[in-house]
């Protein structure tokens, strides 16, 4: 008989501890996977993952069921996800807040989110738009600015929130143009738009998705687009870039997918592949183009450049101004 050696039998066992986790892997999915977005309900971010999620599910064979667990700057969220199990079995929308902003907004945070996040792809961009209600200060983004200049923090602008994307791209503006307006932050873009209709602010900074029904209406007028890019709806309106020779500049609140850190190699390359089948699908793209969406592509080498490209911009700008949620 053979006798085996220490070593062999080592190997030996190694190989059957791997079994089991090579039979999950094969089986994978084998259940219902929970996708967590830290919104509530109704929004834009809880409407992309279930338009995402339906279409993902259909790849995978095994329903997604969206949990919202809203609160503290996406933090209750990303919390419960950074303490989920690494099985491949819990998703979640993570945005710039989340992975970017709140890294400075806040002293200490209940996640890390380059230790215990693993990016699977991105999904989508919400463009962000200088908007103006009836009572518009001016009829175009250089009149407002020179307004702005000649009598600095006259004017409101109202955003989503202090540390929003809308907020910081406010900052952002205002100190690249050389400006300052007073900036009043509500709880959420709807509120906001509200009372931009209603007159009781006269400009905003809004996300497309929120605002597009009354931007194609014309109860919401936008000026510029901070985009590099034009909107396509809105194939007149200028860049920030282009109107006011701000080089470079460009703000969006944008949306990727993440697991928890440890998840296995092969179940990310497989999520990976399948929501990029997703981010393609016509029908998809074709509903986000419908709300105001623009689809993103790109696995996890093109979500981390999106990252670092981000953390050099925001991070600094956050820190020079004091801004905090603490």
């Amino acid at each position: 008989m053979r006798e085996f050696t220490p070593g062999r039998r080592a190997l030996l066992g190694a190989g059957l501890a791997a079994l089991p986790l090579a039979k999950a892997l094969a089986a994978y999915p084998e259940r219902a996977l929970r996708w967590v977005v830290a919104y509530a309900a109704g929004g834009g971010t809880d409407t992309l993952a279930r338009l995402v999620g339906a279409n993902l599910s259909n790849r995978l064979g095994q329903p997604i069921v969206v949990e919202n667990r809203p609160g503290a700057a996406t933090n209750i969220g990303a919390e419960a996800v950074a303490k989920s199990p690494p099985d491949g079995y819990t998703l979640f929308s993570a945005d710039n807040g989340t992975l970017v902003f709140n890294t400075a907004l806040f002293k200490r945070l209940p996640y890390d989110p380059v230790r215990d996040f693993r990016p699977v792809g991105l999904m989508a961009r919400f463009p962000l738009v200088l908007a103006v209600g009836e009572k518009a200060p001016a009829d175009t983004v250089q009149a407002l600015v020179a307004k702005a200049k000649a009598a600095p923090g006259s004017i409101d602008c109202a955003t989503a929130g202090i540390g929003s994307p809308h907020h910081l791209a406010l900052e952002r503006l205002s100190r690249e143009a050389g400006v300052r307006f007073n900036h009043v932050p509500y709880r959420g873009a709807a509120p906001a738009l509200n009372d931009l209709i209603a007159g009781t602010v006269p400009m905003m900074v809004l996300d497309y998705p929120s605002g597009a029904e009354y931007l194609r209406s014309g109860r919401v007028k936008a000026l510029a687009v901070l985009s590099a890019q034009p909107l396509e709806e809105q194939p007149s309106v200028p860049t920030v870039e282009a109107a006011l020779g701000l080089r470079g500049f460009e703000a969006y609140a944008w949306q990727g997918l993440v697991v928890p850190k440890a998840t296995p190699d092969a179940l990310v390359a497989q999520l990976t592949r399948e929501l990029d089948a997703t981010m393609r699908d016509e029908a998809v793209r074709g509903r986000m183009k419908q709300i105001g969406l623009e689809t993103l592509t790109g696995g996890p080498a093109e979500f981390e450049a999106l990252l670092e490209r981000e953390r050099a911009t925001w991070l600094p700008l956050i820190r020079d101004l004091n801004i905090t949620l603490d």
